[in-house]
This record gives C-alpha cells, structure tokens and sequence, in this order.
C-alpha cells in the first residue's frame, strides 16, 4: 500500500505530514505526487501564513525514498528521468518555491529524500536524537543534480559533497555546526517549537513574509537588482498592513494584519 501526505489547516497554519507506516516514512512515488499537490494548492491561498512539514510519529521525518520501488519506477534510463525529474525534483521546487515560510519539523531519521525535503524548508527544528544524511553510495546510485538544489542552498558545496561522498549518517548536534538546522530543542518539544515558531511567523504581516522570502532567494543570484526590482520592494507602501502596523505601533498594541 502506498503511502500518504497529509494535509490539515488549522488557524492560519498548514500542517503536511509525511506518512508511510512500517518504512518510516519513506517517500514513494505516490507520495512524492502528492506533496508537490499540496503544496502548489497552498502557494494559491491567501489564508496559509505558514506550513510545518513533519513525518508521521517520533522515529522518523523521512528515511529517504521508498528503495522498494526503485526496480520498478527506475528500471530504464527514461524511468528514472521520469521519476526524479517529474515527481521527485518538482516536488522539491514546490517547497521551495512556495510563497508562504516553511517550517520543517525533524524527529528521528532525515535521511535521503527526507533530508532534501527539509533542506528545501525555510526554517529546520529538529529534536537532539534526529540523524541526518544520505548513504545512497552504499546503493550505488548518485543524488539527482535538481535534488541538490535546497541543501546546496542550505550548507553550501563543501559540506553537501562530505554528506555525499561520505554516506555519513550525521548526529543533530553535527548537523547544526554544519549549519544543516536552524535549531535543536528536546526530542519532546519538537512539534512545540515549530508551533510556536509558526505562530510567531503568522502573527507578521504575511505580504512581508512571502516578499522577505522573494528577496532572499532572489539575492541568492549575481545578477544586481534592477530599478523596477527596487522599485517593487517598496510595495508595502500601498498595502492596508503596512498602514496598521504603522498605526497599532503608535497606539501601542498588537497589529491586526488581514495580508492585503
């Protein structure tokens, strides 16, 4: 049976779970479908101000892609084409591209594609037992050249080429020097943390978010601003938040923003 991804929203927050019983949480090909489904639905809502990613239970984000398929969506050159770059890579941009802050939510293994998953979030908090890595040297087999593009982003050619070359399983504590995870909290605090996180983001002005994402990204490239880019980032200017967050910060009180 394959497995599923879950989607619940609850007060401006968007919770996706990850969830294959028995193969914690292995992504498969289904799953992969799905999770680039959901998230292109939430890129197109107005009423998500965040998204936490999580796998189903305490053992396991994702231990990479569900290997017992491989031999049949992969068996061909054009299989495995089709695979990671119709279903695998265009999931990953999904999350990446996605307007709205991502939040990955790590306990247990993060491993493989879960470890893709995570390095295409904004934010990474995971709990002091969660291990992360990708061996598929062990496998035989080398990380799709799209599949790379979140933990290139992330830790940078130098540290993504030893988790590659290595096939290193890495400890939590190792992950955040690497500078993997945003942060480590208590294995049972986790799912709080991200909570509170996704809180803090949702109660911002949620324009200024999706723009501080753009901007991010957008500078992550050589290429210098152009009069219109800088122009555009002024565009605060003419919304109705930036006119109450002004006005509640004079009057001395939280601002009500309605991300227009």
């Amino acid at each position: 049976m394959p497995g599923q991804v879950l989607l619940t929203i609850d007060e401006h927050i968007a919770t996706i779970t990850l969830s294959n019983p028995g193969k914690l949480n292995a992504v498969d090909s289904v799953m992969w479908q799905a999770l680039r489904t959901h998230m292109k639905d939430i890129a197109e809502r107005d009423d998500v101000r965040c998204v936490i990613l999580r796998g189903e239970g305490d053992d396991a984000f994702a231990a990479g892609g569900d290997i017992e398929e491989f031999l049949s969506v992969r068996a061909t050159v054009d299989d495995a084409l089709h695979y990671h770059e119709a279903w695998v890579a265009t999931a990953l941009d999904a999350i990446r591209e996605c307007p709205v802050p991502t939040i990955a939510a790590i306990r247990g293994a993060c491993v493989g594609g879960g470890l893709e998953i995570a390095g295409c979030c904004d934010l990474r908090i995971a709990g002091e037992s969660s291990r992360f890595g990708a061996p598929i040297n062990k496998l035989g087999f080398s990380m799709y050249p799209r599949e790379m593009a979140g933990l290139l982003e992330v830790v940078g050619p130098a540290v993504l080429l030893e988790i590659l070359l290595e096939g290193r399983i890495l400890p939590a504590s190792e992950a955040l020097a690497k500078g993997l995870l945003t942060r480590l909290v208590t294995d049972e605090s986790v799912m709080d943390e991200a909570g509170a996180a996704a809180k803090r983001i949702s109660a911002g002005a949620p324009l200024v978010a999706r723009w501080h994402k753009h901007w991010v990204h957008r500078l992550a490239h050589d290429t210098p601003l152009s009069n219109h880019e800088k122009r555009a980032a002024f565009a605060f200017l003419d919304t109705e938040d930036y006119r109450e967050g002004m006005q509640a910060f004079f009057e001395k009180r939280k601002p009500r923003f309605k991300g227009k």
